[in-house]
């Protein structure tokens, strides 16, 4: 089937099968890698993606029926400026591997815009293996910080 994705500010005409997930579309069709295929059963967030604003795990959401703009950890930036999220990740030296780290961006961001107040309970989806909790956390606070003071 033919659908029209809005994926980054740019419209995106793809050709897939009904089961295709966003996450693949993304990956597979239009080479966006940030999302990551990691457990594939939506168990361990490497594959967080907003769609019309909210963090929804692109492995468990089929391409065809997104109706909303999807920003994928690409489409934070902006004119080589990073994300305030994605500079406290660097500040805080919340990545090691880097496989979770697009997803964990992600939720963190939502996690920001939308006030959270119990980061960790907000996170707990989006698994780390190389245990950067801690950094993680300390970048959540100071995006926080950052967007609090905009």
């Amino acid at each position: 089937m033919d659908i029209s994705l809005e994926i980054n500010g740019r419209t995106e005409q793809l050709s897939v099968d009904p089961g295709v997930t966003l996450l693949d579309a993304l990956r597979e069709q239009l080479a966006i890698t940030g999302p990551k295929k990691g457990c594939d059963r939506g168990q361990c967030g490497a594959c967080t993606v907003h769609v019309g604003g909210r963090p929804v795990l692109s492995c468990l959401t089929l391409a065809a029926t997104v109706q909303q703009p999807v920003t994928t950890v690409e489409g934070l930036s902006a004119d080589d400026q990073l994300h305030p999220v994605q500079q406290a990740f660097v500040d805080q030296d919340a990545l090691q591997c880097g496989f979770c780290t697009s997803g964990q961006v992600m939720s963190a961001v939502a996690a920001v815009e939308q006030g959270v107040e119990d980061v960790r309970e907000f996170m707990s989806g989006n698994i780390c293996r190389c245990a950067a909790y801690p950094n993680i956390v300390a970048a959540v606070e100071q995006a926080r910080r950052v967007d609090a003071s905009l």
